[in-house]
């Protein structure tokens, strides 16, 4: 599998009234061709700050990288100029944004807005690229685009604007969609029909998706590859089959335990006690540690993320224990043999 975007050690901080916080502390990621990376986490868990960063878009003032390499294609985005930046944005990295009412422009027709990266990034002539826009309107599945082409953001539903910014994203034939809650505030089958839409973009252009989100049936759906995170920290990590099928960590188990089941009807909604910390004031050891059922004594102090099987990592005490135990067994079985 191809490499399309790397993340290695990315550090991102936001100025507070206590100083600079961390909000997210040493991420590591991939997005592969073809392949669909989700993170997943509570809201303020650092998922749209990493998202942000890569594509070089976080308040400049407010916010800073202070750690680690975002490499696209090779490049690193972080020692780039901002006129090279913008040509990572659009053709390599395209983002569509959940609030998709507040990142259409209001005032402009939502064809202008599409064929606006057709012309930026691709250098089509107006005429030419606003074909090109009525094109991507229809292949995103809004009825009689060329006349709905001339129509404001306004005019059209919360799932048909949706459409229009996977549209708008798509002008300059980005390698990589990062996709930041794609299917907020609409309804299940409107949700359906945006994941299958994404699904159905990927597989024929063998893009790398990356899904940002707190559903986790929406992760069960799409995901190939999962990133878990808390209070701007991985915690899990690994292939949809391990984090989802062979889950380690208390949080991942908390988040699964969430997700409402119909042979539970009647039954009370089970929720994670508590709320994530500030990143300003941060509690020392375990983040997790206020909220989890299994906090013990050595809990106080920070677990680092180990590899507990190939490929699937977790950052919890217990999976350091048990990784612990697997060296020792193989370190074993390698004397022994």
């Amino acid at each position: 599998m191809s490499a399309l975007v790397e993340v290695r050690g990315l550090r991102v901080e936001f100025r507070t009234a206590r100083g600079w916080a961390p909000a997210v502390d040493g991420i590591d990621l991939t997005v592969h061709e073809g392949r669909t990376t989700a993170i997943l986490g509570e809201s303020g868990s650092g998922k749209s700050a990493t998202a942000r960063a890569m594509l070089g878009v976080l308040p400049p003032r407010q916010s800073r990288v202070s750690a680690g390499a975002i490499r696209v294609d090779g490049r690193d985005v972080l020692e780039m100029s901002e006129a090279q930046r913008r040509t990572v944005r659009g053709p390599e990295v395209a983002m569509v944004f959940q609030d998709a009412l507040s990142a259409l422009n209001p005032v402009l027709p939502v064809g202008y807005q599409v064929a606006e990266g057709a012309r930026l990034h691709l250098g089509l002539r107006r005429r030419a690229a606003r074909e090109r826009a009525v094109e991507l309107l229809d292949l995103v599945g809004i009825p009689d685009a060329r006349r709905r082409a001339r129509d404001y953001p306004h005019q059209f539903s919360g799932g048909m604007r949706q459409r229009v910014m996977i549209a708008t994203a798509l002008a300059a034939e980005p390698r990589v969609l990062v996709a930041d809650e794609p299917t907020t505030a609409l309804d299940v089958t409107i949700q359906a029909q945006i994941l299958d839409l994404l699904r159905r973009l990927q597989r024929e252009r063998q893009m790398g998706l990356l899904l940002i989100t707190h559903d986790m049936g929406v992760v069960a759906q799409m995901a190939d590859d999962i990133t878990v995170m808390y209070a701007g920290r991985v915690v899990e990590q690994g292939t949809a089959d391990d984090v989802l099928g062979r889950t380690e960590h208390p949080y991942t188990c908390a988040l699964l335990r969430s997700v409402p089941r119909v042979e539970e009807k009647g039954r009370p909604l089970e929720v994670i006690p508590g709320s994530p910390p500030d990143i300003s004031a941060l509690p020392g050891g375990c983040l997790f540690r206020p909220r989890c059922p299994h906090a013990e004594h050595h809990c106080t102090t920070a677990p680092q993320l180990v590899e507990i099987s190939p490929g699937h990592l977790s950052r919890c005490h217990q999976a350091q224990v048990q990784a612990e135990v697997q060296a020792e067994v193989q370190a074993g079985e390698v004397a022994g043999g």
